[in-house]
């Protein structure tokens, strides 16, 4: 498990697999100097729920990886994040399974 760190102190754990993607994704609106919402479903494992956090450029943030190899990217899981940033609601971390058909149901918006 890895880990974003949000800001100084606050940090959440996410899978080295699934934070790689949202490294990428999250990076590039960041680099046009975009602000939105980022928004995950939390594991019954860990207590369950949503979380959303806030992203600007002026905040702080650490993607703090456990393992040592940086996995293989899916590209298409990648441009599923990317889709989703163009809502309201936000970036939304979907699981790897549902990104191709999340892809083909909302064509480049």
């Amino acid at each position: 498990m890895g880990e974003l760190i949000y800001g100084a102190e606050t940090s959440y754990e996410m899978e080295d697999r699934t934070l790689a993607h949202v490294k990428v994704a999250v990076g590039a609106k960041l680099r046009r100097q975009e602000s939105f919402y980022l928004s995950w479903v939390v594991p019954a494992s860990s207590g369950s729920g949503r979380i959303s956090i806030w992203l600007s450029p002026a905040i702080p943030l650490q993607f703090h990886f456990r393992g040592n190899t940086a996995p293989k990217l899916s590209p298409i899981w990648v441009q599923a994040l990317e889709l989703t940033a163009v809502s309201d609601r936000g970036m939304v971390v979907l699981p790897e399974k549902e990104a191709e058909a999340y892809v083909r149901e909302h064509p480049h918006v």
